[in-house]
């Protein structure tokens, strides 16, 4: 990180740097996906985010730039911006191949310095995003966010994101919902757990410890969470895991 770092300045010093996470597991393409989805709208317009997970470096994985929701993504093709390619729809993909824009000689084991971060640094000095390769349109995708929609009131979704603090992150968002909760009775299944509490904010009533709730976090998905404690730990949760919403079937 502090070598790409120092590319970066050597190229453009004026450039402001801004690191969105360290926490990433090692070679975890998901969690990249998923933190580059929660964050990348906080950010102005012509923003250049560098994202380097990259466990394919040195093999035939294509370098990438993308140019997306006014923004810019530097990184390999292996599905890390997919989820704001879905969301946005609209998309430019360029395979980086005009190694001008490379630091030389290029390390099979560190493209993150040697390609992506030149080239994020060379885009931040105003060069045109068609001089850096040529645009490509079979992009890696990782699975969709999309939930599959098992009955008039089932909704069967998964758990995309577990943070350090032991929430599960679903694929579910309020247009899953049916009715307000506070209207009905919806619960959510993981695990064969059924958790029928809905709170609009981690502290609000007095649950135990081992008490799950659901709620809608930051990211605009529904979670499942415990106060002051892990609800992954709770219900031995994995990401991947099946996450099935029913709901409108109040009294």
């Amino acid at each position: 990180m502090g070598a790409m770092k120092g590319v970066i300045l050597s190229i453009n010093p004026s450039v402001q740097i801004v690191d969105i996470t360290h926490d990433i597991p090692p070679q975890d393409i998901e969690a990249g996906a998923f933190d580059l989805l929660a964050s990348y709208k906080a950010f102005p317009a012509s923003t250049i985010h560098l994202a380097v997970i990259d466990p394919g470096v040195g093999s035939n994985r294509r370098p990438l730039l993308i140019q997306c929701a006014e923004q810019f993504f530097v990184g390999p093709d292996n599905g890390i911006f997919s989820w704001i390619y879905e969301r946005e729809a609209k998309f430019r993909a360029t395979q980086l191949s005009n190694e001008k824009f490379f630091r030389h000689p290029v390390s099979t084991t560190f493209h993150g310095r040697d390609i992506f971060a030149p080239v994020a640094a060379a885009l931040s000095t105003g060069i045109p995003i068609e001089e850096f390769g040529h645009e490509v349109k079979d992009v890696v995708r990782l699975e969709s966010l999309a939930p599959k929609t098992a009955g008039a009131n089932v909704v069967e979704g998964r758990l995309i994101h577990i943070d350090r603090f032991g929430n599960c992150i679903t694929n579910l968002t309020r247009d899953h919902l049916r009715e307000d909760p506070s209207d009905s009775r919806p619960k959510l299944v993981v695990n064969d757990r059924e958790i029928t509490s809905f709170h609009r904010y981690f502290a609000e009533g007095e649950n135990d410890e081992s008490e799950l709730f659901c709620l809608f976090g930051s990211a605009g998905f529904l979670e499942v969470a415990a106060r002051k404690s892990s609800a992954a730990r709770i219900l031995n949760a994995r990401r991947g895991q099946s996450a099935v919403l029913i709901s409108g079937h109040g009294d």
